[in-house]
C-alpha cells in the first residue's frame, strides 16, 4: 500500500497530461492560421461558361457572352476559324464578363478562346467553336422613298414609310416587330401588309408640318420563313416640311391648293373623262419630271388597242401608279374649269402647272373628290388613305 502522499502526486501527473492533450491539434504540427481542408478559403480554381456553347445553325444575331465565376476573364476572341479576323466584344469593368458587341455572319465558323485566372492565381484557358446558319435566300430593308431622294428636300405630310423586302415574308408579325418609326413629336401610328413582300407605316392622320421620323428595321437574324432571314439592321431618318394638300373637285373643276392650311392659290382643272375617270380620294405625290413622257402601254393600254396614248408632258408629278399625273397639257385648256377629258391625270395650263410643279413634292398630298371614279386601291402605289383608320391598323400583323 502507497502512501497517501504518493497517491496525490500520480493523480496531478495525470491531470497535466490530459490538459496538454486537449490544447492541441490532433492534425499534425502546421501553424495555427495554416488554411487546410474545410477551413473556408476563397483560393478556387476559375469556372469559365461560353455561350453558345458550340454546335451547328447558330443565329449570328445572337450575342457571344463569356462568364466567369471564382476568378477573372483577362481576354477573350472570337475569330472567323477561315478568315482569322476577329469579331469585336467588350469585357465588363469587374472582369466576369464579356460579349460580341458586333453580329457573326452567316454561313461561318467560328473559334473562341477564352482566358481567365482564379482567385487562387491559377490561369485557365477554355475553347469553343460555332458554325451559323445559312439562309436560302436573305430579304434587305428597301426603304420607300429612298433616304436619298427626301434628304435635301423632306417629304410631304401625306408621305408613307415602306419597307420593301424583296423576298416574300411568311411571318410577318415577327419581322414587323423588329420595325419601328419614331416620330417626333408623338404621332399615332401603325402598319399594313399591302402583300407579302411590302409593308406600309402611316400616321392616324396626316403627319404634322416639322415631323422628324426615325426608321429602323432590326431584322438581321430574324427569321422570315421559308428558310429566307433578314440581310441586315437599317435606320434612316426622315424631316417633314411644310404642309401642302391640293383639293381637287370634279364638280367645280378647281384645284385649291393650301400651304400649311391657308389657301395659297386656286387654278382651273379637267380630269379623267367618263371613260377614264381619276381616282377618287387622297393621293400623295411618289415622283416629279420637268419633261416625262406618258405611256398608256405602261398601264397596259398599248399601240394599236382604243385608248392608246403616248406623249410627252412637262411639269408633270405622279400620284398614282395607274398612270394618274398632275401635269400641263395645253391641248386641254379650253376644257379645263369646265369639263373632264383627260385619260385620268389632273390636267392645267402652263403657268399653273409650272407653279403646282415648284412649290409641290415628295409626299405632298392630291385629294381628289366628285371626280366619278372608284377610290384609289391600297395597293396603287401610295393607296394608303383610301383606309379608315380602323381597317388600316387592321393590316397589322401583329394583334
Amino acid at each position: 500500500m502507497f502512501p497517501k502522499k504518493t497517491l496525490l502526486s500520480t493523480a496531478g501527473i495525470l491531470a497535466a497530461i490530459l490538459l496538454i492533450s486537449a490544447c492541441s491539434s490532433s492534425g499534425g504540427s502546421g501553424p495555427p492560421n495554416s488554411s487546410g481542408p474545410g477551413t473556408g478559403s476563397d483560393e478556387t480554381s476559375v469556372s469559365v461558361t461560353i455561350d453558345p456553347a458550340g454546335g451547328t445553325n447558330v443565329n449570328p444575331a445572337i450575342p457571344v457572352v463569356v462568364k466567369a465565376e471564382h476568378g477573372k476573364l483577362t481576354d477573350v476572341t472570337v475569330s472567323n476559324a477561315d478568315k482569322g479576323n476577329q469579331v469585336k466584344g467588350e469585357l465588363a469593368s469587374d472582369g466576369l464578363s464579356w460579349k460580341t458587341t458586333e453580329p457573326l455572319g452567316y454561313g461561318s465558323t467560328y473559334k473562341i478562346v477564352a482566358h481567365a485566372q482564379g482567385t487562387n492565381g491559377k490561369p485557365v484557358e477554355q475553347q469553343s467553336r460555332v458554325s451559323t446558319l445559312s439562309p436560302k435566300q436573305q430579304a434587305n430593308p428597301n426603304l420607300i422613298p429612298a433616304p436619298s431622294a427626301a434628304a435635301a428636300g423632306g417629304v410631304g405630310v401625306g408621305q408613307p414609310i415602306v419597307f420593301s423586302f424583296g423576298q416574300p415574308v411568311k411571318n410577318k408579325a415577327d419581322v414587323e416587330k423588329k420595325l419601328s418609326v419614331e416620330s417626333t413629336p408623338k404621332q399615332e401610328g401603325s402598319w399594313y401588309w399591302i402583300d407579302d413582300k411590302n409593308v406600309h407605316y402611316r400616321p392616324k392622320t396626316y403627319w404634322q408640318a416639322g415631323t422628324t421620323l426615325k426608321v429602323s428595321a432590326m431584322i438581321y437574324g430574324v427569321d422570315f420563313g421559308n428558310g429566307v432571314y433578314g440581310a441586315t439592321d437599317r435606320t434612316e431618318t426622315y424631316k417633314v416640311h411644310d404642309s401642302w394638300v391640293a383639293k381637287a373637285d370634279g364638280n367645280t373643276e378647281q384645284m385649291q391648293i393650301f400651304h400649311n392650311g391657308q389657301l395659297a392659290k386656286s387654278m382651273p382643272i379637267s380630269m379623267g373623262k367618263d371613260a377614264t375617270p381619276t381616282h377618287l380620294g387622297a393621293h400623295v405625290i411618289s415622283d416629279k419630271h420637268e419633261n416625262y413622257t406618258m405611256d398608256s402601254c405602261t398601264y397596259g393600254v398599248c399601240q394599236g388597242q382604243p385608248g392608246y396614248y403616248k406623249s410627252n408632258e412637262k411639269w408633270s408629278l405622279r400620284i398614282s401608279n395607274d398612270g394618274e399625273f398632275v401635269h400641263e397639257n395645253p391641248n386641254s385648256v379650253g376644257s379645263q374649269g369646265s369639263a373632264n377629258v383627260s385619260h385620268g391625270c389632273i390636267n392645267l395650263n402652263a403657268a399653273n402647272a409650272q407653279w403646282f410643279y415648284q412649290n409641290m413634292g415628295l409626299g405632298d398630298v392630291v385629294e381628289v373628290t366628285n371626280s366619278g371614279g372608284p377610290q384609289l386601291p391600297v395597293w396603287d402605289l401610295y393607296g394608303d388613305w383610301s383606309k379608315s383608320w380602323a381597317d388600316w391598323q387592321a393590316g397589322s400583323a401583329v394583334k
